[in-house]
């Protein structure tokens, strides 16, 4: 096996008691065939075993590969991230959340494409909901070629195009999620980053994995409530800072409640199905 090579990327991990999946999403980062040149996880006050695995973790991998960054309170997974994003050393940085996964091949087609393209400020891709049986079948679907296509704001303001764990970005941009705000922040800063003119463009490869539902299926995106508060805050937080007018603002706000219910519907026949006696 040859060493894979080393590129400009510090990869970020907010970590918030995940000692059962960490060492997956670590170890698909290291397995990359451009592997990134550090990474960084955050551990955001856990409280539990998880910042002494993340030690052993440290030390388990090259020396210096990974750094770890204790906070010293609970701020959620923007805040986590925005301390990361400050501590990175290279000129792009990748985001991932730490139950998740990516395909060896992510950094290579991704920034591979950035780095001929130097003008686009942020690029992502697909995800792809697998098992964690399915996974290694699930990474060989992935072929050599990724296109991509620009993301305007109006598509991205209807629907996050971007999952935070597909997310390559500038490090020098002058956008940070919002300190605190623990549901819609990647979503509120991918739209302040279209709406304010840089190029973003997005593959339909899926080059990232999700081990549960994308929501109603526990952690941050298991409250459906909470979810659409979060967005609906984030679309008055474009609003206030006169990014979106007040019709595309009251659109948007009553567009994101129909996906709300519809959502709500989907979780409810999902749990009305699990409880049907099982035929043999």
């Amino acid at each position: 096996m040859t060493e894979a090579a080393c590129v400009p990327v510090s990869v970020v991990i907010p970590c918030f008691r995940c000692s059962d999946t960490i060492g997956r999403a670590v170890g698909s980062v290291f397995a990359q065939t451009w592997r990134p040149s550090e990474v960084i996880l955050v551990d955001d006050f856990s409280g539990d075993e998880t910042l002494r695995l993340l030690r052993f973790l440290e030390g388990h991998y090259p020396s210096g590969w990974i750094r770890v960054l204790p906070l010293a309170g609970n701020g959620g997974p923007g805040t986590a991230r925005n301390a990361g994003w400050a501590e990175a050393t290279q000129p792009y940085i990748a985001f991932l959340d730490a139950d998740d996964a990516w395909n060896d091949l992510k950094v290579e087609l991704q920034l591979g494409w950035m780095l001929s393209h130097p003008s686009v400020a942020l690029t992502g891709h697909a995800d792809c909901l697998v098992t964690a049986r399915e996974y290694e079948v699930a990474k060989s679907r992935v072929t050599e070629e990724a296109a991509f296509t620009r993301v305007r704001p109006m598509q991205q303001l209807l629907s996050n195009r971007f999952p935070t764990r597909s997310v390559i970005l500038r490090r020098d941009l002058p956008h940070r999620f919002m300190p605190n705000k623990r549901h819609s922040e990647d979503f509120l800063l991918w739209c302040e980053i279209c709406l304010d003119g840089y190029a973003c463009y997005r593959s339909s490869s899926p080059l990232a994995y999700l081990f549960k539902e994308q929501f109603g299926a526990g952690g941050l995106s298991g409250n459906l409530h909470a979810m659409y508060e979060g967005g609906r805050n984030s679309i008055l937080e474009l609003h206030r800072k006169k990014r979106i007018n007040r019709l595309v603002y009251h659109s948007l706000v009553a567009y994101l409640y129909l996906k709300h219910v519809r959502r709500c519907a989907i979780v409810w026949l999902r749990h009305a199905r699990e409880r049907l006696p099982s035929r043999r």
